[in-house]
């Protein structure tokens, strides 16, 4: 049995792996001159390979797509994927907050391992091999590339999204799957940043804050709320808060957020207000700080508000009071546009989902056809998220293959 894996990511390198076996010859196409690429930036070079905790608790972290990934990520867990790389010598370490990461704090310490593991169970890894075109053959497949051409009895589309374009991840596994006549949906960037229409803190790039409320509203009214941590730049807002929320985002919509941490918008404006009305003669900007809020960014709210840094409370009328409160609590912000797929960390959209069978990744109209990874329409929190889902689907993946005669 020959079986075709185009992409050289890690959810190829490892469905791979797991597929190679006695009897199965295992063909993986990669159009990068080595493979892995996009993984050696995961976490900035340092691998947040998953994230701890309960598997089920991971359910929540792909936004509406977590149930479609039961079955993988219950086949193959954040402990099972741990236990794969301790058993290789490579220890993953918890971080405070739960992300996972190697010890070593080196993306190509995990890459290193997987590329040994295919090379010791024969794996054969073309190399700047791109392939342009990828057709039925009887109850086959054809993969052609420029110099190679193919025929396997099952193929794995395992390209990734189109976020990150320089790495390799152009969006050729959609063509590829349109071309077998599997659906696609739209695709967009996800995890991405937000670029704000007049933004009025580009200065203030650097400040960033835990656990805020960020609520999107779309013509007046709210399409989602979302909590996490949020970081000022110089065009608009980062930080693993915006990014997750991003998937929900769109041009034009307008944020407001609670810059007071783990509150709701009504809740953080009482808790301002009322400390303003008891600062007495303390300085406005002394009992903003007081809760919380840094200097700097304390400095412009009084400014954007026309209030002098020396202001009292005893002297701020109600209306400024209450207009201080209203930007702690929810600050607006208007979405120019979200980041190219060049800044996105995935992207949203991809193989439709209701043409995989989740218990297998395997097409639910063209036998031995599989779709694992970034390439199907998941996209999954910051956090390690996403290269669990990558191992998984390609684990579940790998064990229907095995299964095949």
């Amino acid at each position: 049995m020959t079986i075709a894996i185009i992409g050289g990511g890690p959810a190829g390198l490892f469905c791979a792996l797991q597929a190679a076996g006695e009897g199965r010859r295992v063909v993986l196409f990669e159009k990068k001159s080595s493979p892995g690429r996009k993984l050696l930036l995961a976490g900035s070079g340092q691998c947040n390979i998953t994230h701890d905790g309960e598997i089920t608790a991971f359910l929540s972290h792909y936004g509406d797509h977590g149930a479609f990934l039961r079955p993988a990520l219950m086949n193959f867990t954040n402990r099972d994927l741990i236990d794969f790389f301790a058993a290789r010598g490579l220890a993953l370490k918890v971080e405070p907050g739960g992300k996972v990461f190697p010890e070593t704090r080196r993306s190509a310490d995990v890459l290193a391992i997987l590329l040994a593991e295919c090379a010791r169970r024969g794996v054969d890894i073309q190399c700047g091999e791109a392939v342009q075109h990828v057709g039925r053959d009887g109850d086959g497949f054809l993969v052609r590339s420029e110099t190679v051409v193919l025929r396997a009895d099952a193929l794995v589309i395992a390209t990734g999204g189109a976020s990150y374009p320089a790495t390799g991840s152009t969006g050729d596994g959609y063509s590829f799957a349109r071309a077998l006549g599997q659906p696609v949906t739209e695709v967009a960037p996800a995890l991405a940043p937000v670029y704000v229409r007049d933004y009025p803190l580009a200065d203030l790039a650097g400040i960033s804050f835990e656990n805020l409320a960020i609520t999107v509203y779309r013509d007046g009214k709210r399409v989602h709320r979302h909590t996490g941590d949020l970081l000022l730049t110089h065009t608009g807002l980062s930080g693993p808060g915006i990014l997750d929320a991003s998937r929900y985002i769109l041009p034009g919509d307008v944020l407001r957020v609670a810059f007071l941490p783990e509150a709701n918008t009504e809740a953080v404006r009482k808790q301002v207000a009322g400390a303003l009305m008891a600062g007495g003669v303390r300085q406005v900007k002394t009992v903003l700080g007081d809760l919380g809020l840094p200097e700097r960014f304390v400095r412009r709210l009084l400014d954007l508000a026309g209030i002098s840094p020396g202001e009292t409370c005893a002297h701020l009328g109600k209306k400024a009071r209450n207009a201080i409160a209203a930007s702690v609590a929810e600050f607006p912000f208007t979405v120019e546009r979200l980041g190219g797929f060049g800044e996105a960390m995935v992207t949203r959209g991809g193989v439709a989902l209701d043409g995989v069978n989740p218990k297998t990744m395997e097409s639910r109209t063209i036998p031995n056809l599989y779709c694992i990874g970034e390439v199907l329409d998941i996209d999954g929190d910051t956090g390690g998220y996403n290269l669990q889902a990558a191992f998984s689907t390609a684990a579940l993946a790998a064990r229907e293959i095995a299964r095949t005669p």
